[in-house]
């Protein structure tokens, strides 16, 4: 068996997946990941809030990951399964996932951090201590699966959970990584890894499920970018999509593409946030309809598979939370990509992830830009 380095955040899905690994005889080193900010709440994806659309949530947040108690929960766990256990000070590495949602709100766009939280630290800075420790895997509890092909390569797929599938997440990692990771959940539904921690007597056995940002650690999302840069005037207009101004608003950041509650204006029906213009400062609201988008952009791709293994028709994701769709995608140079919806896609949100996948395995993706 393998010395593991395991990614511990005091949550149920990474306590179980301690046990699952000790279980199958790997030697497990348990790592909290302190962020450095003083949070009583943190990371996890993206929730909905408002609307019928998938938009970023926008209210107060309530609950999360990376606290001081989740770090005593994380440590709780180790010591019942006699493991050794450290936290690791990655404050500097956090920095900069918090300058970029700071910089992308900024300029009209959605960030996605728990994205970036994956690509720059989970599977970037816990494979230098991996390395520095001589482990040979660096294991975590999210919900997807790794399962080797016909030509030996592994795969990146859905997890078992298609409710908790965390598998959109993961597409920017490197793809040599995946032959080093291991995901002992993914092969679970979440109820069953709840039966299990409870049996084994763990106490986040009923522990909620972390859905914030870890280093908002109160209010709003736009106060947060408001007090983390320097001032800058972002406020504007709100007008329809004919161009008609019917309001003012205190500042880009405080709005996504799909949005429909928490505008702070009243219009007598239900409106849409269909785009944001940086330059001019202006949300543009619409109705349903005008949501719909026949095709996207995206940058800065990462393919966990070969190029040429790329189907031009594949399924779609554009957002953490939303099902995939049937698209055509066209690989482009500088590493951008082109997909044409088969069905026009509401929600389409410069700085979200698009994902591609054939069946349950994830292909990769890239940043939409338009």
């Amino acid at each position: 068996m393998a010395r593991v380095v395991l990614a511990m955040s005091g949550g149920v899905d990474s306590s179980v997946a301690a046990h699952l690994l000790t279980a199958e005889g790997h030697e497990v080193i348990g790592v909290f990941m302190r962020h450095g900010q003083k949070s009583p709440v943190a990371c996890g994806e993206p929730a909905s809030a408002g609307g019928s659309l998938p938009i970023v949530n926008r209210l107060d947040h309530k609950q999360g990951c990376c606290t001081a108690a989740d770090a005593e929960d994380a440590r709780r766990v180790a010591d019942r399964l006699n493991i050794p256990f450290y936290a690791l000070n990655l404050e500097a590495e956090f920095t900069r996932i918090i300058d970029y949602f700071v910089e992308e709100y900024t300029i009209g766009r959605t960030p996605n951090p728990c994205v970036q939280c994956n690509n720059w630290i989970k599977f970037g800075k816990l494979f230098d201590y991996a390395d520095s420790v001589d482990a040979e895997f660096v294991a975590t509890g999210h919900y997807a699966r790794l399962e080797s092909t016909l030509a030996g390569l592994p795969a990146l797929l859905r997890g078992v959970d298609s409710g908790k599938d965390q598998s959109y997440v993961l597409f920017g990692i490197e793809r040599d990584y995946l032959k080093r990771m291991l995901l002992p959940v993914g092969e679970y539904e979440k109820p069953a890894i709840r039966r299990i921690a409870a049996d084994l007597g763990f106490n986040v056995a009923e522990k909620k499920d972390s859905q914030e940002i870890c280093f908002v650690t109160q209010g709003r999302y736009d106060q947060f970018v408001r007090d983390h840069r320097e001032p800058v005037d972002t406020s504007g207009e709100f007008v329809t999509t004919d161009g008609t101004v019917v309001g003012t608003h205190s500042g880009i950041e405080g709005f996504t593409v799909g949005q429909r509650k928490g505008l702070g204006i009243a219009l007598g029906e239900p409106k849409f946030v269909v785009r944001i213009e940086p330059d001019s400062r202006r949300v543009v609201l619409g109705d349903r309809e005008e949501l719909a988008q026949p095709s996207l952009t995206a940058t800065q791709t990462n393919w966990l598979v070969p190029i040429e293994d790329v189907p031009r028709r594949c399924q779609v994701q554009i957002r953490y939370n939303t099902a995939p769709v049937w698209a055509d995608v066209q690989l482009l140079p500088e590493r951008r990509l082109a997909v044409k919806f088969v069905e026009p896609q509401c929600g389409v949100a410069p700085g979200q992830a698009v994902v591609c996948y054939d069946g349950d395995r994830t292909l990769g993706g890239g940043w939409i830009e338009s």
